[in-house]
């Protein structure tokens, strides 16, 4: 069996702050930029990469299967940042953290060498995600 992840899915509350973000700090490339009735979907990943998974920001009210109830709750989980959160890896962690840091990310923890054996730092993105950062 070949099977890979493809793609993975963040919300966004804000598509150009989305972009600006993943685009200009993270150095991701915008893959797609759909519209549909009003909303957004971005795709973005390494720009150095193609084939690499995918990150889908989707508008988190367009599924018609999420109750208005279920849309306030994950409206209140994305405020607070306890909503959704992704890992991503880089080979320079350091460099990345101060490059996020000096362009206004929303810090959550500076790189720290964990005790279960990885050195991370974690950003929240301009919906509220939380992003861990592992050095490779």
């Amino acid at each position: 069996m070949d099977i890979t992840v493809f793609s993975a899915f963040l919300p966004h509350t804000d598509p150009d702050a989305s972009i600006a973000f993943y685009q200009d700090l993270l150095g991701f490339e915008i893959r797609k930029d759909v519209g549909y009735n009003g909303l957004r979907w971005l795709t973005v990943g390494p720009a150095e990469d193609a084939a690499a998974t995918s990150i889908v920001l989707y508008p988190p009210g367009a599924d018609p299967g999420v109750t208005d109830e279920e849309r306030a709750t994950i409206a209140e989980m994305m405020a607070k940042g306890t909503f959704a959160m992704a890992a991503f890896g880089t080979n320079d962690l350091d460099a990345t953290f101060e490059a996020l840091a000096a362009g206004g990310a929303d810090i959550v923890q500076e790189p720290t060498d964990q005790p279960y054996g990885i050195r991370d730092a974690a950003v929240r993105d301009p919906a509220g995600n939380l992003l861990r950062i592992n050095q490779l």
